[in-house]
């Protein structure tokens, strides 16, 4: 786990403290979410009793899944509980005046991107953007990752990145001396995303422990799903249903880290067994922008749809989860099932990213101020 504070952070703790965005309680702003506003009280997104002290769980960066424990994740969820009753013009929404985010997108995007962006503006934050970075950015003219976040954080207090290759944001923390949040590397981590996930399944269901949890398309390639594989596995009673076509079914490691730890998972090859029996379906999209063999993709897209049919199969409080953007796995008829969590799921990525922008910025307790 990363141990080591920015020093930007350290320089700022005392005059963070005196902003207009430091009092603790949010006023509240109404949360718009139908199904799970009234689902589970507050008291029930936390199991551990975590101390709130974002600086106790010692992460700097957000790149990696397995970095957080479930006291972080409470913490985490606490915060994003006070994030959802944040209203414009408060106290709350000035919390991170004057500090600076970066985005560094190589890949698309739409909810991570805008998500982030709408995150640090609702709290009173700067952000500074590039559009397709891999194109227009220096990297086109053969810059380093190490070198572009080392300028970028002379001009930013945190840096939000997305790249195609795998391991590129662990590279990125590794000279960089603000946090660095990863938004997706490749087929590799999507922390974040991981975290938003726990945050939807806990608001919808009331309960990560002893859940089961189907996930369906693209295994192979999904971050998404390999996130949540890791986060699931510190809540004991979880099981997992692997379904997805053979050229994309999950990576051995991701099933060797589930077995280590204790989680019973199975690959099955029946979607509609699966979703009589889960309390959340995770559906992925076929990713073609991973494959190079347009045969395998056209092997692997359309053997899982979620229907109105497999609805009536779903147990009354289960519910559906997709990351997003699907093509043609959700058919349009099932979003308007009091089940389909998707686009609930998107909203919640939101607060989840303003509770971390919040946690890794404006905390006003060091780590030297702890051990005191």
């Amino acid at each position: 786990m990363q141990t080591a504070l920015h020093s930007r952070c350290q320089r700022t703790c005392k005059a963070a403290s005196s902003r207009p965005g430091s009092a603790k309680v949010p006023v509240c702003r109404g949360a718009s979410l139908t199904r799970s506003a009234t689902a589970t009280p507050a008291g029930a997104l936390t199991n551990n009793g975590a101390s709130m002290d974002w600086h106790l769980q010692k992460l700097k960066h957000v790149v990696d899944s397995g970095d957080f424990n479930r006291a972080a994740v409470d913490v985490v969820f606490k915060e994003a509980l006070k994030m959802e009753k944040v209203r414009p013009g408060s106290p709350e929404s000035r919390v991170l005046e004057g500090y600076i985010m970066s985005t560094l997108f190589y890949e698309p995007s739409t909810r991570t991107r805008l998500s982030f962006e709408s995150a640090m503006s609702r709290l009173g934050g700067t952000v500074l953007s590039t559009e397709s970075a891999g194109e227009y950015s220096s990297a086109a003219k053969g810059e380093t990752l190490e070198d572009t976040v080392r300028t970028v954080e002379g001009y930013a207090d945190c840096i939000v990145i997305r790249h195609s290759q795998e391991g590129s944001a662990k590279r990125a923390a590794a000279v960089a001396s603000v946090p660095i949040l990863n938004a997706g590397d490749g087929p590799g981590q999507h922390p974040t995303q991981a975290l938003l996930d726990l945050y939807t399944i806990q608001r919808e269901i009331g309960r990560l422990e002893n859940i089961k949890i189907g996930m369906v398309g693209d295994l192979a390639n999904g971050r998404t799903v390999r996130s949540l594989c890791m986060c699931l596995s510190m809540y004991p009673g979880v099981e997992v249903f692997f379904v997805a076509p053979d050229v994309v079914r999950m990576r051995d490691d991701v099933k060797d880290y589930l077995t280590k730890r204790g989680v019973k998972w199975t690959e099955v090859s029946d979607l509609r067994e699966v979703a009589g029996l889960v309390d959340v379906l995770y559906q992925t999209r076929i990713q073609r922008e991973r494959f190079t063999d347009m045969d395998s993709y056209n092997a692997a897209r359309g053997k899982y749809i979620i229907d109105k049919e497999l609805m009536k199969i779903l147990q009354p409080h289960a519910v559906v989860m997709h990351p997003l953007p699907r093509v043609d796995e959700i058919t349009t008829d099932v979003d308007s099932d009091p089940r389909a969590a998707y686009f609930r799921q998107a909203r919640n990525g939101l607060y989840v990213r303003m509770a971390l922008l919040k946690l890794c910025l404006a905390d006003k307790m060091t780590a030297d101020d702890l051990n005191k």
